[in-house]
């Protein structure tokens, strides 16, 4: 409600000031939050192994194979097979990074922003492997 010679509020260099010191608090929080997550995710690596130990696989937060162990076994197993299982091992990885990604998305930058929310499924589409769009993308 305004009152006739009531000053504005955001016009007193006080509360501007004020206001100005809280939301550069808020920056500098987010900033901070920000890269810490980036930090985080920079490090993250998950492995991930087929049920007969044939193949082992670690992921980066990226996706990206990192590193590839073969067991003995695939000595006895046709070549296609262990293609196979690579390939499934490695989404095994990758879904599981897409996990672990939330979570630190979540202890960092929080869930309750929109851009936080659109990050976390940007990110679990990525590893996840989104469902094709209609136009073909």
């Amino acid at each position: 409600m305004d009152i006739p010679g009531d000053p504005d509020p955001l016009l007193q260099p006080g509360e501007a000031l004020d206001r100005l010191a809280a939301w550069k608090g808020r920056i500098d929080r987010l900033a901070a939050d920000t890269k810490a997550m980036s930090d985080r995710l920079g490090e993250l690596r998950t492995t991930a192994a087929d049920d007969n130990r044939m193949v082992e696989v670690t992921v980066d937060a990226q996706g990206a194979l990192v590193d590839l162990r073969l067991g003995p076994r695939i000595r006895q197993v046709d070549p296609e097979v262990v293609a196979r299982t690579i390939m499934t091992t490695i989404q095994q990885a990758r879904r599981r990074a897409a996990d672990r990604a939330q979570e630190i998305i979540a202890e960092t930058v929080g869930t309750e922003s929109p851009a936080a929310r659109a990050i976390a499924a940007q990110v679990g589409e990525r590893l996840r492997g989104a469902a094709p769009q209609r136009d073909g993308r």
